[in-house]
């Protein structure tokens, strides 16, 4: 296979988030140009600062890239002005943005819709109209496809469970069309379950139970903890969509980017138990909470076709993964005041343990 060496522009979208600042970092020690728009809801100017120092653009006020520098602009995937200034000059775009989880997808669908679909559609038109040699998009493997028996594969049928689910599927439709109609080189790949560090922004399960471990509360399992999930390093992604942009002749097509493991969530905590408990976090509890509505029971994925076309294979393993997080989770700033939050609650457990006897 082919793969372009040369260095790019890169527009990344959601790029102060979990993954974004990840890629950011990863594109810039490959010497590549990178423009971020974010709309810093979530990842924030401090997050992405930790990947580079950056020069902030106006919104509107886009003319050409400043060379050498990662470029930051402030703005909503809605924007359908800001998606066709952004993307000038540009040669690849990773679109990261959107609403996510299945949750807040049931919480409000209609801002689902809006953030994922008509985002999406603002920044193939933005790709289109600026001759925009490749658009990768963050699907999700799980939620697109729906209940099955996995492994889940892109033969098979979307019937989503989510309106999540379903937002990522229509945005898989456009990706398509603008690949037949308009000849523009899309590549989906279908995300698992990532986690690893600078994920301490992310909801799922990963983060949640390093959170709470560190501030000495229980870790929370939905259901009776049997739901699989497929959970893929950082690392292993980053490199994914580095080969999704650059490999020649994959456009139109659509990847499972996973592990091809699958865990249940309470083979998850048997594994981080000891890693945890290998930082003196070795006091760490598991509850059982209701089912989470609209979540799909078993989810794990073949990714045979990725290793086929990009030449691309997972290689960190989930003991690995795991350590390399709670090795960062426990290096960041906010790590002391979370000792002493679970200090606390130790010391009082103990005395309501004495005042019992």
């Amino acid at each position: 296979m082919k793969v372009t060496t040369s260095p790019l522009n890169w527009l990344v979208t959601g790029g102060c988030g979990f993954i974004g600042t990840r890629l950011v970092g990863h594109l810039l020690a490959d010497n590549q140009q990178v423009r971020v728009v974010d709309n810093v809801s979530v990842g924030t100017r401090e997050d992405l600062a930790q990947a580079a120092g950056f020069v902030e653009r106006l919104p509107l006020h886009v003319s050409g890239v400043v060379e050498g520098q990662l470029e930051l602009i402030e703005g909503d995937v809605r924007d359908e002005r800001l998606a066709l200034e952004a993307a000038q000059g540009m040669d690849v775009i990773v679109h990261l943005a959107g609403n996510t989880g299945v949750q807040p997808s049931i919480e409000d669908p209609r801002l689902d819709c809006a953030s994922n679909v008509i985002g999406t559609l603002n920044y193939l038109e933005a790709a289109r109209n600026a001759g925009v040699k490749r658009f990768v998009f963050a699907s999700s493997g799980g939620t697109v496809i729906g209940d099955c028996e996995p492994p889940i594969h892109e033969e098979m049928v979307a019937r989503p469970k989510s309106p999540y689910g379903a937002s990522k599927s229509a945005c898989e439709g456009y990706l398509s069309a603008y690949h037949g109609t308009f000849g523009l080189e899309t590549v989906a790949l279908r995300f698992s379950n990532v986690y690893g560090p600078g994920s301490n922004h992310k909801n799922s399960v990963v983060a949640k139970f390093i959170r709470r471990a560190m501030r000495g509360q229980a870790l929370e399992i939905y259901g009776d903890g049997n739901q699989s999930r497929d959970f893929l390093y950082i690392d292993d992604l980053l490199e994914a969509v580095s080969l999704a942009a650059t490999v020649e002749g994959v456009g139109g097509e659509v990847f499972q980017i996973a592990s091809n493991r699958e865990t249940t969530v309470n083979e998850l905590a048997a594994a981080l138990l000891p890693v945890l408990a290998g930082y003196d976090l070795d006091a760490v509890q598991l509850q059982h909470a209701s089912p989470l509505t609209g979540e799909i029971r078993r989810n794990y994925s073949d990714t045979s076709k990725a290793l086929r076309k990009l030449g691309w294979k997972p290689e960190v393993s989930l003991y690995d993964g795991l350590t390399r997080t709670v090795e960062w989770f426990l290096s960041t700033s906010d790590w002391e005041d979370s000792l002493q939050t679970q200090t606390a609650t130790r010391k009082q457990a103990l005395e309501e343990a004495e005042m019992a006897l």
